[in-house]
């Protein structure tokens, strides 16, 4: 660079000294004529080479700007423990070599070649590790991802029921019910995700649930002094859905990145209406029966839809994220329930309730390969309505769970995720622990 510019002043003083030359000349005289006509067309393309150096000036200059630009995006996103989207953009734009200093052509009517390319701008969401059901970033345009995901989870809650009247305070006549019900659950899965374009991302995920229930009580009404123990298990294909998401702004470091997402869910999974109830005639008030399934189910028996936004906000050393969703359940009707012996039970119109959820959280990144998480996901769901009208019982649950999470990069496209929740209210599952393992193709 430095030795441009030392060429550019020397052209210019030369530039200058014929100048002066041709204003020193006489302005009349046929035997000066030709020399002067010599010393404008020298002095013509001395100032057209010096138009061409101040043009290949200006394209390096502004090439050594974007690299520096492309060296500080890559440093920030090693920084933020990302994908190494910064690296693959600045090798993309950056050449093979430095350019050739660029020495003055004889031939001043030949174009200029260019000296560089300017780097992509950064358009894509710095990735963090993965707490919440939703992804943060997408998956780059061409590739295909899959991810196999492994989560297992424990719950445990204790349920009393005073049937009877108190004499005095702290003395009750009458029947005591105390049920403990503890549940593991496990689900294996496998999701499929698809980048088409910088800015849209499909997705396809297939669960296998198992799931395990003990329940320990005292039978009401009787007067039993034993404990009971019933337990069901049920395991197979869950509910299979598929998503879209889409990036709506390009985005940079100064601003979100905003994302939305649908997606539909099958009713795939064995619904809670075919596993058989531990009922003879009907489950009225449990004197017939215990009134839980001999076998769970692995779905939620219900197709759905659901809608959110995601967003992305990266300040330095941290990421802060977070969304918003609504998943509506369509009603079945006519629907009946199994019970023992093989009668059914007619049950009309069921319409689960609706689920509102948000999440917030914060990345940050522990070296180039990886980054931790922490954040709060809540859902809060609606009561559950037959024939028009709510269920006895059916009460609006509030599930609360703090999540940490950790990600580490072990080679360029595989990822290992580690995420742990802690349910912050009675209906959340105690502990739930997700492994996850996308592959990059």
């Amino acid at each position: 660079m430095k030795g441009s510019n030392s060429r550019l002043q020397r052209s210019s003083s030369i530039v200058a000294a014929m100048l002066l030359t041709v204003l020193a000349a006489p302005a009349a005289g046929q035997d000066e004529s030709p020399q002067l006509e010599s010393l404008r067309r020298q002095l013509a393309e001395q100032s057209t080479r010096l138009e061409r150096m101040q043009e290949l000036l200006d394209q390096q200059q502004a090439t050594i700007a974007s690299l520096r630009d492309a060296i500080d995006e890559e440093i920030l996103d090693q920084q933020r423990g990302g994908t190494g989207v910064g690296t693959e953009l600045f090798a993309a734009a950056a050449p093979a070599t430095p350019p050739a200093p660029v020495t003055p052509s004889p031939d001043v009517t030949a174009p200029p070649k260019p000296v560089g390319e300017a780097p992509k701008p950064q358009t894509r969401a710095p990735e963090v590790a993965q707490i919440f059901a939703e992804p943060t970033v997408l998956t780059q345009g061409g590739n295909f991802v899959l991810e196999p995901s492994l989560q297992t989870s424990y719950w445990a809650s204790d349920r009393v029921t005073l049937v009877g009247y108190t004499v005095i305070p702290a003395i009750l006549i009458g029947l005591i019910d105390v049920r403990r019900v503890k549940t593991t659950a496990g689900v294996g899965a496998l999701t499929m995700r698809y980048g088409i374009g910088n800015r849209f991302e499909f997705e396809v995920r297939a669960p296998y649930v198992y799931t395990s229930v003990d329940s320990v009580s005292r039978e009401i009404l009787t007067g039993s002094a034993f404990d009971n123990v019933f337990n069901a298990e049920g395991h197979g294909l869950g509910d299979i859905d598929a998503t879209a998401r889409f990036q709506f702004n390009r985005g940079d470091y100064s601003k979100p990145f905003w994302i939305g997402w649908l997606r539909y869910r099958w009713a795939t999974g064995r619904d809670p209406f075919e596993v058989v109830t531990d009922c003879v005639t009907r489950c009225v008030g449990n004197t017939t029966g215990t009134g839980l399934p001999l076998e769970l189910p692995t779905g939620t028996g219900f197709n759905s839809a659901q809608a959110g936004l995601t967003w992305l906000y990266a300040s330095d050393p941290a990421v802060f994220f977070g969304g918003f969703s609504y998943l509506h359940s369509f009603e079945r009707d006519n629907l009946t329930r199994t019970l023992l012996l093989g009668e059914q039970e007619p049950l009309g119109e069921i319409a689960p309730g609706d689920i509102f959820g948000f999440n917030v959280g914060m990345g940050l990144a522990l070296n180039e390969k990886a980054s931790f998480s922490i954040g709060y996901d809540q859902s809060i769901v609606d009561k559950t309505q037959q024939n028009g009208i709510d269920v006895p019982g059916s009460v609006r649950t509030t599930l609360g769970t703090l999540s940490l999470g950790v990600s580490y990069r072990y080679n360029p496209t595989a990822t290992l995720n580690l995420a742990l929740g802690v349910g912050v209210t009675r209906d959340t599952p105690d502990v739930t622990f997700t492994l996850r393992a996308p592959l990059t193709f």
